[in-house]
């Protein structure tokens, strides 16, 4: 039987970035009984609750910026439409035909 480190995929990657937090008596005891409630210890409670949030503050501001960005150039094209393709005259012409318009 081996000796060496496991080099599987379930190995577990290193931690060593470290944060710290000053919390009330009342607060640390709120996220002690939400961390039981999902079967975590604390520590694991405080990264999984803060990666989320993270995760969707990064989200909604991309999205926001993306709408604007799409309001903007959504309004240009209506102020400056871009001139029809000859293709497109053709098709309205069709549609004109074929409508007997």
């Amino acid at each position: 039987m081996s000796t060496e480190p496991s080099t599987s995929k379930t190995a577990k990657i290193r931690k060593n970035a470290r944060l710290e937090a000053r919390v009330t008596a009342e607060q640390k005891q709120l996220m002690q009984r939400a961390a039981e409630l999902r079967g975590q210890n604390l520590t694991e409670f405080m990264v999984a609750v803060l990666a989320e949030a993270a995760t969707q503050i990064i989200k909604d501001n991309e999205f926001i910026q993306l709408t604007q960005r799409d309001r903007s150039l959504f309004a240009e094209a209506l102020l400056n439409p871009p001139t029809p393709s000859p293709q497109a005259y053709a098709d309205a012409q069709w549609y004109q035909k074929v409508m007997n318009k």
